[in-house]
């Protein structure tokens, strides 16, 4: 058993699902050509002025409600510091009065993480350093801005620090990107920046309370990056304390070689010298929009995969890779247009990791799923029309007939089998003599005689009786 425990709290920074930005009517959108979406306040030229966000704000109160948030009169406030992508020299955040506070996630292993606040804020613009290390600014030559995001809602989620291992903290990120799917706050993409993570790792001996010297690794873009990151924070921190040296609090940078750097000392808030936005006011919800909200809140993923266990026999980790991948809605909508929930919730964990599933016409997905159990289609057959399906939204029936596929005459699959078990006798003595491993040799050789379209099970099935 080590000696040391590891303190992890979590900052989650995620761009909200608006169609314009949180102070102008810039439009909110990923991937155009950079510095098309911006206006005079995005830029933070003289005389422009912030007009906050309705939808920003019930998006904000949304997910706090999601999380069991108190909700209450919040204010905003100028965190003032230089970037080159932020060209107001300062960010209109929460610091002291957030909209959101005191809410709480569940783990699907059962722990709570507390949350202490959630705040509105406007995201910075992008920098891109050319011809350094990693995309760094130390040994770059140039570099490009880009105020495309300059101004677009986040609402950064902070938790308390109550989670104690690498494990639970990419568990809690994956439940906390659940439920920004699940409520429609967030597409949440870790890969396109729209959710960020940055992670405040401390040891402490245990047994103890105390809190020890933190660092914060900054802006961890993937749930890989996460654990790698914390586990070897952790350990150096160790490694400091057991050679009688101690941690700075500092910031550092996570390099995909699988260490992390300095890249500053951390700031404390009196470095930003916060001050009340002087153009906005007081950000107070009453009670009867608060309850508008809480009226419209969709099923949250806990209790989805509750729903997934009751209606299969499955185990937590599929429900969970089910809900994370957003593929519930299609699931339960296919299964109640008659398709069989285990294999509805196979598909969807074995065949569906791809872009689009979600948008999948329930009832497609229903009829392919009959269509394979009536044994119309084969295995390798069904995966070739759901994929197709996902990329066209074409019906299953439409697409298996300009393929070809048909159900194999089991006469003529019998010919076959018989065929390959006297093309490759060794592994059929083996097979009769007990190694079912062997087993694949012959199937896969009609498989290849049928260039995959014949039925796996219905081979199988065949090799079973042809054994006796």
């Amino acid at each position: 058993m080590s000696e040391w425990e590891t303190v992890i709290g979590l900052e989650v920074h995620v761009e909200l699902a608006t169609n314009t930005k949180l102070f102008s009517h810039a439009p909110n959108r990923f991937g155009d050509e950079p510095n098309t979406n911006v206006t005079p306040v995005c830029l933070g030229l003289p005389g422009s002025l912030p007009v906050l966000n309705r939808r920003a704000v019930e998006l904000a109160m949304t997910i706090g409600i999601a999380l069991g948030c108190e909700i209450q009169p919040s204010v905003f406030h100028r965190k003032n510091y230089f970037y080159p992508d932020m060209p107001k020299d300062y960010q209109v955040s929460q610091y002291d009065q957030p909209i959101c506070i005191n809410g709480s996630l569940d783990l699907p292993n059962g722990t709570r993480i507390g949350i202490e606040r959630a705040h509105l804020e406007e995201d910075a613009g992008k920098t891109t350093h050319l011809g350094g290390e990693d995309g760094r600014i130390h040994g770059a030559s140039e570099a490009l801005v880009d105020y495309n995001r300059a101004g677009v809602p986040l609402l950064e989620v902070v938790s308390r620090p109550d989670i104690r291992s690498a494990e639970d903290a990419r568990a809690y990120v994956e439940e906390l990107r659940a439920i920004l799917v699940a409520t429609g706050a967030s597409e949440a993409r870790l890969e396109e920046g729209s959710m960020r993570v940055d992670a405040n790792v401390s040891v402490r001996p245990v047994g103890s309370e105390e809190l020890r010297t933190r660092c914060e690794i900054k802006n961890l873009n993937s749930l890989r990056s996460l654990q790698r990151a914390i586990k070897y924070e952790a350990d150096r921190h160790i490694a400091m304390y057991e050679g009688e040296e101690a941690p700075r609090q500092e910031t550092r940078h996570w390099s995909e070689e699988g260490k992390t750097h300095t890249l500053r000392s951390k700031e404390e808030a009196n470095d930003y010298r916060y001050f009340p936005e002087p153009d906005l006011v007081l950000l107070d919800p009453d009670s009867d929009w608060i309850q508008r909200i809480s009226a419209g809140m969709p099923e949250l993923p806990a209790d989805q995969r509750a729903r997934l266990l009751s209606v299969a026999e499955i185990n937590m980790e599929t429900a969970a890779t089910v809900v994370n991948r957003g593929l519930s809605p299609l699931v339960f909508a296919a299964i109640a247009a008659g398709a069989d929930p285990e294999r509805a919730i196979t598909h969807a964990v074995q065949n569906l990791a791809i872009d689009g599933a979600s948008g999948l016409d329930a009832n497609h997905f229903a009829e392919l799923i009959q269509m394979e159990q009536s044994g119309a289609l084969t295995a390798t057959q069904t995966k070739q029309v759901l994929t197709e399906m996902v990329d066209s939204g074409v019906d299953p029936s439409s697409i298996a007939e300009t393929h070809g596929f048909e159900a194999m005459d089991s006469d003529e699959l019998e010919i076959l089998v018989d065929r390959a078990i006297s093309e490759n006798p060794e592994a059929w003595t083996k097979f009769c003599d007990g190694e079912d491993k062997v087993q694949g040799v012959i199937v896969g050789a009609v498989m290849k005689a049928t260039k995959g379209q014949a039925d796996g099970k219905a081979i199988n099935s065949i090799l079973q009786q042809r054994r006796g």
